[in-house]
């Protein structure tokens, strides 16, 4: 027979499952519309620069085959197919140890780090590269590196969880 106390346990990594996997979808739907709606239906895969608000907002296409910022950026299979396998673990990973900690915004955090991370593996595998795509500059800096909702997911989301850990 089971106790109220392994029972609430229970509940709290069941909850905390569901809440990885439904932020993990969340974030993963919203870079997929973003990306598809910016670099498809704006055309920005073509036109390259759209100046949306500037000088704070511009969408600029940068296809990323490395990781940030550019780093270890080249052609070659193997690395995208690393980097692929390497979203996925990290993914898997997160996603089994908050949900057996059953604490409800670390498993937020992690679905949000998963779903990021799992946006930007798709990008690797439909176009090769990851579409990186909003560039912010102000005050008088100019930014030249532009990046995606995955990855404001994935440095929002590993912040959190390097707080709460």
């Amino acid at each position: 027979m089971v106790n109220a106390a392994e029972a609430a346990e229970k509940s709290a990594r069941g909850r905390a499952l569901s809440a990885v996997l439904w932020t993990a979808a969340a974030i993963l739907i919203v870079d997929r519309l973003t990306k598809w709606w910016v670099v498809d239906v704006m055309d920005l895969g073509n036109r390259l620069i759209i100046e949306v608000a500037p000088p704070f907002l511009t969408f600029v296409m940068a296809w990323n085959r490395g990781i940030n910022f550019g780093l270890f950026a080249d052609d070659a299979p193997a690395l995208r197919w690393a980097l692929i396998a390497l979203a996925v673990v990290v993914s898997g990973i997160l996603t089994w140890w908050t949900a057996r900690r059953g604490d409800l915004w670390m498993a937020i955090a992690a679905g949000t780090v998963a779903g990021g991370a799992l946006g930007n593996a798709w990008d690797r595998l439909q176009y090769g590269a990851v579409a990186d795509f909003l560039n912010m500059s102000c005050c008088g800096i100019d930014n030249p590196y532009a990046f995606n909702v995955a990855d404001v997911a994935i440095f929002a989301g590993a912040i959190f969880l390097a707080w709460r850990a």
